[in-house]
């Protein structure tokens, strides 16, 4: 299927396929859709409502999917900004070429020049291998179907940002979340730009309690589930 590298309205790039009418991330602006959905209402939510316990452990995050790194990359600046351990986990089917990463500005337009090896690492490193990138930042990247994960209890935190339910809608459906509801750890989170009442049902139907949010540029609304378990008697 036939890729292109297109700059956003906050001029940093993405990736778009023709044939779907669909981009990697928001048309109306990639880095700002990124640090609005997965950092501020993601990484930054679980850090604020248990920051001391959040602090003194390892963050682990899944990412559905990895794509242009871009969602790894912001989370591994703030894991140096803030002095976390944060370890990354990577789904994703299809990956980037290299020629196509070489294309994306996101260093530029971030202004972090002097990680050029770290987003470089990111996308270079040999796959299912945990890999260290940085002093608080190690990543294993998976190349696999989303509907293939079978971890349980693992992450404090998923980046769901899988296509759009219009052109991959078996990505939104209640067994997917069910695989992310299992993945997580009871309190744990899940974000994405999506906001369909389609997509929320099939996460309430699993046991998520769901809250609608701001969106970021472009999309009125998005979601952020949690895993709450009920307390042993």
């Amino acid at each position: 299927m036939k890729r292109e590298v297109i700059v956003t309205a906050d001029g940093s790039s993405t990736i778009h396929i023709p044939e779907w009418n669909e981009q990697y991330h928001s048309k109306h602006g990639a880095i700002q859709e990124a640090y609005h959905v997965f950092i501020k209402h993601g990484l930054s939510y679980i850090l604020e409502i248990d920051s001391k316990k959040r602090l003194e452990n390892n963050i682990c995050i899944l990412e559905i999917g990895f794509g242009t790194g871009l969602n790894a990359f912001i989370t591994l600046l703030e894991s140096e900004k803030h002095n976390l351990n944060i370890n990354y986990t990577g789904v994703e089917a299809f990956p980037v070429a290299l020629e196509e990463v070489a294309q994306l500005n996101y260093v530029q337009q971030l202004k972090a020049e002097v990680k050029l090896t770290e987003f470089t690492k990111l996308h270079e490193v040999s796959w299912e291998k945990n890999q260290v990138v940085s002093n608080t930042f190690s990543i294993i990247k998976q190349q696999k179907k989303f509907a293939d994960i079978r971890d349980v209890n693992i992450y404090n935190l998923i980046y769901f940002d899988a296509f759009g339910a219009r052109v991959q809608p078996e990505l939104w459906t209640e067994d997917m979340f069910k695989i992310m509801y299992d993945a997580l750890k009871n309190n744990g989170v899940l974000v994405t730009y999506a906001a369909k009442g389609s997509v929320r049902r099939a996460m309430q139907a699993v046991g998520f309690l769901v809250e609608k949010l701001p969106g970021p540029p472009g999309k009125r609304e998005m979601l952020r589930a949690t895993k709450v378990l009920e307390p042993d008697l």
